[in-house]
């Protein structure tokens, strides 16, 4: 049988969180920011969406086999409403929750999804304008969401995003707006033209003032956690290794299933680049820190050097390990992937946990420092597919 990971080599830099305890209780401050409860209503909405269809959660078992662990589980998102990645899932729910609202206030009552998606309130909302800043999958979402729902999006990408991925947004009528800056400094300006023009931010990541719309970002992800659960069938991982940017998805990953399985929730490494490693920096200090510079990376979803306030609430005690992983294992992970039976759509962004699940195994140092063994079954999520389709054919096919 050929190698599926003969070729994924790499290195990681491991800080173990000593805050981290599976013991603490989930609790209240961090209920008020991500709830079991509060997924509830995400879920109800959610796959209430025309084309809503569960995303397949695959067993790696030759790759499991190959790291010497007992499984891996690969949560693939790259068939999600045809948007190719998780974003779906956040971005358009914060819009929906921000137009039922903005309604309410109008006409003194909260419009249902059928009405929504009706175009009832089509007059109502064609002058509303919802806008963010986005490494591209986020913004394809909001874009989406402005769409099925009948509102304007401006959209803000930074200088590394790629034409492939401004082009998808413009698919969904957005207009895209392109700066010099990096992601932090389109987020700024984002923010600072909102205010100027009247326009609704809806942000994956949260600040000081801005914690509502973020959140209800991070309840859409849920819906595939909900799913996993079901996939998982009583199964409880006993580690989850979640890639992050500005920690919106790992803070939901790790807070949902905290809240469900409590002191026996698996053992939460969060991944990022080497050169974007805000969480890993912020957990050494103890306090939010800023990794300033390019964050170049080709793990473009994760190029974040500022992280999201709310997620910190959840990830500064409930992350187990932070950790980076190099550039050279990405396109060998994305190919094994690719290569496996059956084959696997991965972007760049979403190889990120599997190989550093795969290259940590590997490493007698490293999987000792991750607390990995043979009766190890780890769950990672494939958050994207191929959504920049040049990029991919090029890191997987040499093309």
């Amino acid at each position: 049988m050929t190698s599926l990971t003969a070729a994924l080599t790499g290195a990681l830099d491991c800080f173990h969180n000593e805050q981290a305890d599976a013991k603490l209780v989930y609790g209240p401050q961090r209920q008020a920011v991500l709830s079991l409860k509060k997924a509830e209503h995400a879920f109800e909405t959610i796959t209430s969406w025309p084309n809503y269809q569960a995303s397949d959660l695959h067993l790696l078992e030759s790759m499991a086999k190959e790291a010497n662990i007992a499984q891996i589980y690969y949560k693939d998102e790259s068939t999600r409403f045809g948007l190719k990645s998780f974003k779906a899932l956040g971005g358009a729910y914060a819009v929906t929750r921000f137009l039922q609202e903005h309604l309410s206030l109008l006409n003194g009552k909260e419009p249902s999804m059928s009405d929504l998606l009706s175009g009832h309130y089509k007059e109502q909302l064609k002058d509303v304008v919802v806008s963010c800043a986005t490494d591209g999958n986020h913004g394809r979402s909001v874009a989406w969401g402005a769409q099925m729902f009948g509102c304007q999006c401006i959209i803000y990408i930074h200088r590394d995003v790629s034409v492939g991925r401004q082009s998808a947004m413009e698919a969904y009528a957005a207009k895209v707006i392109r700066i010099t800056g990096n992601y932090d400094e389109s987020v700024r300006q984002a923010a600072v033209d909102a205010k100027k023009y009247d326009r609704a931010i809806i942000s994956d990541t949260s600040y000081e003032g801005y914690t509502k719309v973020p959140a209800n970002v991070a309840l859409g992800y849920t819906v595939m956690l909900s799913e996993t659960v079901t996939q998982l069938n009583g199964q409880i991982p006993t580690h989850v290794f979640i890639q992050a940017g500005v920690g919106g998805l790992a803070a939901a990953v790790c807070g949902y299933f905290w809240d469900l399985w409590g002191d026996k929730r698996p053992r939460f490494v969060v991944v990022e680049p080497e050169a974007a490693n805000c969480l890993q920096e912020s957990a050494k200090a103890g306090e939010l820190q800023v990794v300033e510079g390019d964050l170049d990376t080709l793990m473009a979803g994760l190029a974040c050097g500022e992280v999201s306030h709310i997620a910190w609430e959840i990830l500064d005690k409930g992350a187990d390990d932070f950790i980076t992983l190099s550039e050279d294992a990405v396109a060998p992970c994305m190919r094994a992937l690719e290569q496996h039976t059956p084959s696997i759509e991965a972007g760049e962004s979403a190889v990120a946990g599997l190989a550093a699940c795969i290259v940590g195994a590997q490493n007698a140092k490293w999987r000792l420092a991750l607390g990995l063994d043979e009766q190890s079954k780890v769950l990672v999520l494939g958050t994207e597919g191929a959504t920049d389709p040049e990029l991919y054919q090029e890191l997987v096919f040499g093309a």
